[in-house]
């Protein structure tokens, strides 16, 4: 070769390097376009549906309370590998379906190429070299078909979801969307149904149980084929062994373990709130409440087990409630959701009942804040009539002189509505209204005496509201039972009861009320309540921490026989503290201006408690006296007559001029010398007439205007 051939032959080698070159680039082109235009062909991926998931409410830790199936049957519980997950579990996983997950881009070479390798070598599909995004590309598309068009669509598929997702988020998805079986889907799904649990924590026989149902879901599924789930499950197990990932003696342990064979159901816990919740918060897949899974857990069975030894159709509500925030910790809402005879699905703590005795404590505690009597004044429990009203106590007895702790204690009648007599029944209504008691009253009927002892309607939700009011020292707080974005500053204001000396007061009485049988004393503060005609019992009672209302009937409102508060709702509130797992917390040390004192070294009008129209004597003075209307009388008024004609007049004997005459508490003017007056009488109901004179004594009678 001469000198002049050389450049030649240089010039020729490069140009065809150049021509290499040029075809490698317009190959990979040709690739890169037709892979675009393929992915372009594709259309989008159905991110949005595949996330789509069941509603589940949680309680306040997070905690599976209830899960709704999806719309067409499928259970979808929404999961996270991280927070989720037996790291067991992921560890399993990943070395039997994916060993490079983290590393690789969505599709893994080596994989594929020992399919393609095991494909020519046994004629058939041994194992497709999938990963695990490989897999979620062909969950989020389902194909019937094994083919190499089907495989390059996964492929395609996958590069697209690394590109858009990341490593926890396409983990998260294959989780949540892989199938077990029927209409499982997703770990948290199958976990639940097959084991009874979420899949924080499992067994290594459970955590290679769930890694191999997924390959074969319908030939494994566990309530059909529990023998070929087995064998799925060992032959996980002998691959891990195998690649070192588990030891032998691990593995032949958890293939002794027997696989379950039966669905167990998904916790249906606090139906009736979580059917309220997912009612109020819509398009949300997580509905987080107040309550504690833990407690309702042990609250559900007590009052399913109790109903039924009350007898036939009886259900039972309970709602406990912590005083400080007011949140909703447990809500049973009756005796067994799914039980038609006992109108189960009827929540019964949102049903207005009559509170029987339940209302006494709220009489008592304004009758403390008013100052006109104290837990030790004596006060008669003997009979009395209020016009053709002439209230008697349950057992048809009196007791005579009693201490106003104990009227409490014992839930006599009389001195309860001696005393609400006293505070006027329009003024305990609105106190309670107040504070968020609201009080059903029958059509077009105006607070009365009758109220005290039950004749009025109330949900147990409300009493139980008001009721925190004591351990909170004369307020209450709106319950909260769904936790929303917005609750994280939580603007619920507080709402007054009644002072906090009274509060403490009443609560230091009802301490002392005597226990059910076998039950501690002096741990609880506790009042019960019976409608009448035995329709409903309740029990309501509090510590330190909670407060916790039971009530005990027949959800229709017919009586059962026999069915008192301090027999059948009292065990069960009794039950409920026990069952709660903690001791009762201490009631607040008494506040500021609360009297403590024996009735001997209480101030003397406090020794004794006088009901209206009572005389009372100051010095040599002579009280005044309402001589005219009589305490009780019922008075005609004709309203189409003349004004002269409609006015009512007032007798009044004693008492030191000027007297000021008052109607519902609000001065009308003074009596004239001759100790009488005309005034225009109020609106049809109950009205209360006082005269005080100089020296600040005072005599007040109740009348019926109609």
């Amino acid at each position: 070769m001469d000198g002049r051939d050389k450049p030649v032959h240089d010039g020729r080698r490069g140009r065809g390097v150049n021509r290499l070159a040029v075809v490698a680039l317009a190959f990979i082109a040709f690739v890169v376009l037709a892979l675009t235009t393929y992915t372009i062909s594709l259309g989008s991926l159905p991110l949005q549906e595949a996330k789509a998931v069941s509603t589940t409410v949680v309680d306040r830790h997070g905690k599976l309370l209830r899960a709704y199936a999806m719309a067409d049957g499928r259970w979808r519980l929404p999961v996270s590998a991280r927070k989720d997950v037996d790291p067991t579990y992921l560890k399993l996983l990943l070395a039997y379906e994916d060993q490079r997950f983290f590393d690789h881009h969505g599709v893994d070479p080596r994989a594929l190429a020992r399919a393609a390798i095991q494909l020519g070598s046994h004629g058939h599909i041994v194992s497709g070299g999938s990963t695990i995004t490989m897999q979620l590309a062909r969950l989020l598309e389902p194909r019937r078909q094994r083919s190499l068009h089907a495989k390059l669509r996964q492929i395609v598929r996958a590069l697209e979801l690394e590109h858009q997702l990341s490593k926890d988020e396409i983990l998260d998805l294959y989780l949540t969307l892989a199938p077990y079986g029927g209409n499982l889907e997703g770990i948290r799904a199958a976990s639940i149904a097959y084991f009874g649990k979420e899949p924080k924590r499992l067994s290594l026989a459970e955590a290679a149980l769930l890694v191999a149902l997924p390959q074969s879901p319908e030939t494994r599924r566990l309530d059909r084929h529990p023998e070929a789930a087995q064998r799925g499950r060992d032959r996980v197990l002998d691959r891990m062994v195998s690649e070192n990932v588990i030891s032998a003696e691990d593995a032949a342990q958890a293939k002794a373990q027997a696989v379950p064979a039966l669905r167990k159901p998904l916790p249906v816990l606090a139906p009736h709130a979580a059917d309220q919740a997912t009612a109020l918060v819509k398009d949300q897949p997580i509905v987080r409440l107040t309550l504690d899974a833990s407690l309702q857990k042990v609250l559900e069975p007590l009052a399913h087990d109790r109903a039924i030894a009350l007898g036939p159709n009886v259900s039972v509500g309970i709602i406990v409630v912590d005083n400080d925030s007011g949140d909703v910790l447990a809500h049973v809402g009756s005796a067994d959701y799914f039980d038609d005879k006992r109108a189960g699905q009827v929540d019964m703590t949102r049903a207005v009942r009559s509170p029987g005795s339940t209302l006494k404590p709220f009489i008592y505690g304004l009758a403390f804040e008013d100052g006109f009597v104290h837990p030790e004044s004596l006060i008669e429990d003997r009979p009395v009539r209020f016009g053709s009203y002439a209230p008697e106590n349950f057992d048809m007895t009196f007791q005579g002189t009693v201490p106003v702790r104990k009227a409490l204690q014992l839930s006599l009648n009389v001195p309860a509505i001696v005393l609400l007599d006293r505070v006027g029944a329009s003024r305990l209504s609105s106190r309670l209204k107040q504070a968020g008691g609201n009080l059903v009253l029958p059509k077009d009927e105006a607070p009365g005496l009758a109220m005290g002892l039950g004749g009025v309607g109330v949900t147990l939700q409300d009493l139980v509201q008001l009721y925190t009011g004591f351990p909170r020292l004369g307020t209450t707080r709106p319950l909260r039972e769904i936790i929303t974005a917005d609750d994280q500053d939580d603007s619920r204001e507080s709402m007054r009861l009644m002072d906090s000396a009274a509060a403490w007061q009443v609560g230091n009485v009802l301490l002392g009320t005597p226990p059910p049988e076998n039950a501690a004393r002096n741990r609880i503060a506790f009042k019960t309540g019976t409608s009448y005609g035995y329709r409903d019992a309740w029990s309501v009672g509090f510590d330190g921490r909670v407060t916790i209302g039971v009530w005990v009937g027949r959800p229709d409102g017919a009586p059962v026989p026999g069915l008192i508060g301090r027999v059948a709702a009292a065990p069960i509130l009794f039950d409920a503290f026990a069952r709660s797992g903690r001791l009762p917390a201490a009631l607040p040390k008494p506040p500021k201006g609360a009297l403590l004192a024996s009735n001997s070294r209480l101030p003397l009008p406090l020794r004794r408690f006088r009901p209206i129209g009572e005389l009372v004597r100051t010095g040599a003075e002579q009280a005044p006296h309402i001589q005219f209307p009589l305490n009780g009388s019922r008075i005609d008024v004709d309203r189409s007559a003349s004004a002269e004609a409609a006015v009512m007049p007032v007798k009044v004997s004693g008492g030191v001029l000027p007297l000021t005459m008052l109607v519902n508490g609000l001065p009308v003017g003074e009596i004239d010398s001759r100790r009488q007056r005309l005034i225009d009488p109020p609106g049809p109901g109950f009205a209360r007439l006082t005269v005080i004179d100089a020296t600040g004594a005072a005599d007040t009678v109740v009348v019926r205007i109609q």
